[in-house]
C-alpha cells in the first residue's frame, strides 16, 4: 500500500495482479519509473496492491487459492474494509492485470459495490490465443515469450528484481483459466461503470484484433464509457516494462475521467459517452 504524503487521497486504486505474480508486480524495483505504488502516491492517490487469494501474504489463509467467483467475493470484502478505514469518502478504481482483470470485472459486476468509479484492465481479452495446456507443457522459452515478449522491452534489472514478485499459480485458480469465455459472457454485461482496456503491442495470450475487441466491447453493454488503448513497445507484463510509466499515467488519468463522470452523473443514470 502507498498513500499521498498528506494522507488525503483523490481516490483509491486497487491493483490486482495476474496469475503467477504477487502484489510486487505493481511495485517494480528495476527502475524508478516502473512502480505504480510510488507514482500513484506522488500524484495524490492511495494505491492498494493486494496479494490475491493463494499468493504472498494470503497464501496461509488460501493455500490452494480460490476460483474466480470466490476470489471476487474475498477481494470485495477486503476492499470494503480497507476503504472504510483508510479512505471512507474516496471512490475506488479497480486496476487489474491478466487474471486480476477477470477478478476486477467480477467485482464490478456486483451491483452492491459502493463508490466504484471504474475498471482499468490490461493483458486480458475474451478469447485465448493459445492453448493453456500446451503453454504449461512448454514451460521454458515459449512460456517466457507469452509472459514477457521481447526482453528488451524491460529494464535489464527486471529479471533479477522481479524474482520476488513471481509466484506459483494456485491450484484452484488454474482450474478456472479456460472457463473465462463462458463466465465473461455473464459478468461483462453487468458492469455499469466506465471501463478502459489496454493491449500491449506484444500481447500473445489473448486475441486482440479488431473482431476480438468488437466482441469484448459488445459484451460490456451496460458500461457508460469504454476506452480501448494499444500500448506500443510493451509486452504482456506491462507494469514491469519501460512503458509502465506511460500505462500508469494513463490509468490515473482515466481515474480522473471516472471521478468527473461520477460527479456529473446522477445515481442510476448509465447514460454517457461510449468509446471504442
Amino acid at each position: 500500500m502507498s498513500e499521498p504524503a498528506d494522507g488525503s487521497a483523490r481516490a483509491v486504486i486497487v491493483a490486482l495482479h495476474g496469475g503467477g505474480m504477487n502484489a510486487g508486480y505493481f511495485d517494480g524495483q528495476a527502475h524508478p519509473d516502473v512502480s505504480l505504488l510510488a507514482l500513484g502516491a506522488r500524484l495524490g492517490y492511495t494505491v492498494l496492491a493486494l496479494d490475491r487469494p493463494g499468493y504472498g501474504a494470503s497464501s496461509g489463509c488460501f493455500p490452494l487459492g480460490q476460483g474466480l467467483t470466490a476470489q471476487a467475493a474475498t477481494v470485495r470484502s477486503a476492499v470494503a474494509a480497507f476503504t472504510a478505514r483508510h479512505a471512507p469518502r474516496a471512490g475506488t478504481l479497480l486496476l487489474g492485470h491478466s487474471f486480476g482483470a477477470k477478478i476486477a470485472f467480477a467485482v464490478a459486476a456486483d451491483s452492491t459495490v459502493r463508490e466504484l468509479l471504474g475498471v482499468d484492465v490490461s493483458g486480458c481479452g475474451r478469447r485465448l490465443a493459445v492453448n493453456p495446456g500446451s503453454a504449461d507443457r512448454d514451460a521454458g522459452r515459449g512460456l517466457r515469450q507469452l509472459n514477457w515478449g521481447p526482453l528488451g522491452l524491460y529494464p535489464v534489472e527486471t529479471f533479477q528484481a522481479s524474482r520476488t514478485a513471481v509466484a506459483p499459480m494456485p491450484e484452484r485458480e488454474v482450474g478456472t483459466v479456460e472457463d473465462w469465455t463462458r463466465l465473461s459472457a455473464v459478468l461483462l454485461p453487468r458492469v455499469r461503470v466506465p471501463v478502459r482496456l489496454t493491449f500491449a503491442e506484444h500481447e500473445a495470450w489473448w486475441h486482440h484484433d479488431d473482431d476480438a475487441i468488437a466482441d469484448l466491447t459488445a459484451r460490456l453493454s451496460a458500461a457508460p464509457r469504454i476506452v480501448v488503448d494499444r500500448l506500443p513497445h510493451a509486452g504482456h507484463n506491462i507494469s514491469l516494462g519501460w512503458t509502465a510509466r506511460a500505462y500508469h499515467l494513463k490509468a490515473l488519468a482515466f481515474a480522473e475521467d471516472c471521478m468527473a463522470h461520477a460527479r456529473h452523473t446522477a445515481p442510476g443514470d448509465c447514460a454517457g459517452e461510449r468509446l471504442a
